[in-house]
């Protein structure tokens, strides 16, 4: 069995709970997934906890499309790729209007 978390980084004083990430690494969980909400984007946290894992492999569900270029989504995902030793996990998706025009 593989078992995830979410990440929610939402709210008022949105907050990344690391001690949550790094519990959930040393206790075998494979993936954590972190989303976009109003004024937070995917990439900032996902990529937070990357650096801060060695073995958990980190999504965003989803990286907005309408937020950035595809050329922009595309160097960002291989970046990390690149820099996280394939832990990345790229979710993309259309969001609602809520999120996109808020």
């Amino acid at each position: 069995m593989r078992l995830g978390i979410t990440v929610d980084m939402s709210g008022s004083a949105p907050k990344l709970n690391m001690e949550r990430v790094l519990e959930a690494e040393r206790l075998g969980f494979e993936q954590a997934w972190t989303g976009e909400a109003y004024g937070t984007d995917a990439v900032t946290p996902a990529t937070w906890m990357l650096a801060r894992t060695t073995r958990l492999k980190v999504g965003t569900g989803i990286m907005q499309i309408p937020a950035r270029t595809p050329a922009c989504a595309a160097m960002t995902a291989m970046t990390l790729q690149h820099m996280s030793g394939g832990r990345f996990l790229c979710g993309l998706g259309v969001s609602g209007p809520q999120v996109i025009e808020g």
